[in-house]
């Protein structure tokens, strides 16, 4: 199921082109309902960990169907971003370097001045303070991946962050050549990764 979801979603990267409009949010979504489906299919012990991070995929399942009404789409994603915070939050807690948190808090800074700041810029408050309130969640969701100890699910919160700034960047202001493919590859990644996640907690916890 890993395997079929991953040529999936390699097929909506690199094929995009190729696929009918009518039908690019549907396959757009397969991968993730394959993931999803492989997750809660795992035969590992039931925990929060788990329960919160299916819920997470779910809700950017749904994101991606709803992002062509942008703000709908922002504010699932924004609810699965949660729900992966609340799956990090009940695992043991692991120390996290003080540059890292440096970095992705002056990585976010960033992007709250140069993206919310343009759109602000533009006359759209409510998106902008939109865009701060995602930007904060999304911050905080790669922050608090370190304290799992878990690489795969730090790896995939860093994917995650990425996916989400080149995708801002695209959309609010520059647009770039390779934007899909870098968005979508790091996006899937990041998922495939929470998802393999999943049996290293457990595989962690049994120690």
């Amino acid at each position: 199921m890993l395997v079929l979801a991953v040529i999936i979603g390699l097929f909506y990267i690199f094929g995009f082109s190729f696929i009918p409009d009518s039908l690019i949010y549907v396959v757009k979504i397969i991968p993730m309902l394959l993931l999803i489906i492989y997750a809660v299919r795992l035969p590992i012990a039931k925990s929060n960990y788990r329960t919160w991070l299916i819920i997470g995929l779910i809700l950017c399942m749904v994101g991606d169907f709803t992002l062509q009404w942008f703000i709908i789409g922002l504010l699932f994603f924004l609810s699965g971003h949660i729900a992966y915070i609340i799956a990090f939050l009940s695992t043991a807690k692991n120390s996290r370097p003080i540059w890292i948190t440096l970095l992705i808090t002056g990585h976010a800074l960033l992007m709250i001045y140069f993206i919310a700041f343009a759109v602000y810029q533009r006359g759209d408050t409510i998106l902008a303070i939109a865009i701060v309130g995602y930007i904060s969640v999304i911050l905080t969701m790669g922050l608090i991946a370190f304290r799992t100890g878990n690489s795969l699910a730090i790896r995939a919160a860093l994917l995650f962050i990425i996916s989400d700034s080149v995708l801002s960047i695209d959309r609010f202001i520059i647009s770039l050549d390779m934007a899909h493919i870098i968005v979508m590859f790091t996006y899937y990644s990041a998922q495939l990764l929470f998802v393999l996640s999943l049996s290293q907690y457990s595989a962690n916890t049994k120690k």
